[in-house]
């Protein structure tokens, strides 16, 4: 287990820094509630490694490191889970970064924090996919550079509740007006809607769209004709890494799964994931995977439409999309979506292999989207 001291500024007390365990989950779970963060449950968290078949199939790996105070109190932390990802051949141990939090009394070791994941020797490809406007400064830090495909720093989405939706608005641009306020933005905005409703009726003919609970062999199916059919990069989407993905999300109702099948099995599939923000009181979904035999991306509009309606059943405020290549965001973006400014881009990556790194400066040879990284774990 890795351990050192550091001293960076005479002011700030000294650390160490020391490989994360799972006995360390109150501390950090702690730590991340204090700042705002959402801490998974133990049994979610320790999900991210005990489950995940990348893990389990390698020896040594850290799960994140931690600095400790003088009193052994953990003031900061970073986690780092494996991900299988291919460039056409050749397959790729990739790490994700998760919830990088410091104690603000001990914010400057966040940098030397970061660079124990950065530091590590034996992965191919660092993704980091939930990058914050603070955050960013530190990823260039360390040479990361931005995906050159999709646009993250800014999503588009789709009202499915006006009424809750006006009021969560209201409520973030710090806008008093009560109900009455949020009476006429909520009826503007409806009858903006109603104009291009119609663009969202997307049928696939001669395919069925239906919701599903599990992936089932199907998906390993699916996959290994998807496999066949790019030569980019592309995260391993087996049954068993969607199942440890969205298990948990699934079980509890905060993922959906939207199929489209023929009469030779799926042609393409939507994943669609919870991201509320508590503190607006925003209920949001985000469609954060999308993928689709050759031939077969126009099936995103009925899949889209299936989710939109959904949401709107349940009373979600609204839907989501965020990022995704050229072919997929013409089509979001003919379905008349509104669209957010977000505080920084959130897709960084960084690989220390030179001609990979060559490789991936080409837009066409991603496929990026929210399954990457730890953005929809």
């Amino acid at each position: 287990m890795m351990e050192n001291r550091v001293l960076i500024a005479s002011k700030i007390a000294p650390v160490r820094f020391r490989e994360a365990t799972f006995e360390d989950y109150p501390q950090i779970a702690t730590l991340e509630s204090r700042y705002g963060l959402q801490p998974k449950t133990y049994d979610e968290w320790t999900h991210l490694w005990l489950h995940n078949p990348t893990y389990r199939r390698l020896s040594d790996w850290p799960i994140g490191w931690v600095c400790e105070n003088e009193e052994d109190e953990i003031v900061g932390c970073v986690g780092n889970v494996p991900l299988a990802y291919e460039f056409g051949n050749r397959a790729l141990i990739a790490a994700t970064s998760r919830a990088l939090v410091v104690d603000a009394r001990y914010r400057p070791y966040a940098f030397a924090l970061l660079g124990h994941f950065f530091n590590q020797t034996n992965v191919d490809l660092f993704l980091n996919t939930t990058v914050n406007a603070r955050a960013s400064t530190l990823q260039q830090a360390f040479r990361a550079t931005r995906v050159p495909a999709g646009t993250w720093d800014r999503s588009a989405f789709w009202i499915t509740n006006y009424p809750a939706f006006a009021s969560s608005l209201l409520v973030r641009k710090e806008l008093r007006g009560g109900a009455l306020l949020s009476y006429l933005l909520s009826s503007g905005l409806l009858l903006k809607d109603t104009f291009s409703r119609k663009r969202l009726r997307a049928s696939g003919k001669g395919v069925e769209i239906e919701f599903c609970e599990h992936f089932d062999e199907r998906f390993d199916v699916f996959w290994q004709r998807v496999r066949k059919s790019t030569d980019g990069l592309r995260g391993t989407r087996s049954g068993a890494v969607l199942d440890w993905h969205f298990k948990d999300a699934l079980a509890t109702g905060r993922a959906w799964v939207l199929t489209a099948s023929d009469g030779t099995g799926l042609s393409a599939y939507g994943i669609f994931r919870r991201q509320d923000n508590p503190e607006f009181g925003l209920n949001r979904i985000r469609l954060v995977d999308f993928q689709a035999l050759d031939g077969h991306v126009g099936l995103l509009k009925p899949i889209l439409f299936g989710a939109i309606e959904r949401a709107r059943r349940e009373g979600l405020h609204m839907l989501e999309a965020l990022g995704f290549c050229a072919g997929k965001q013409e089509i979001i973006e003919s379905l008349s979506p509104y669209y957010r400014e977000l505080s920084s881009w959130r897709y960084f990556y960084r690989t220390n292999d030179e001609s990979l790194a060559a490789s991936l400066k080409d837009p066409e040879v991603w496929d990026a989207t929210c399954f990457d990284g730890d953005a929809s774990l």
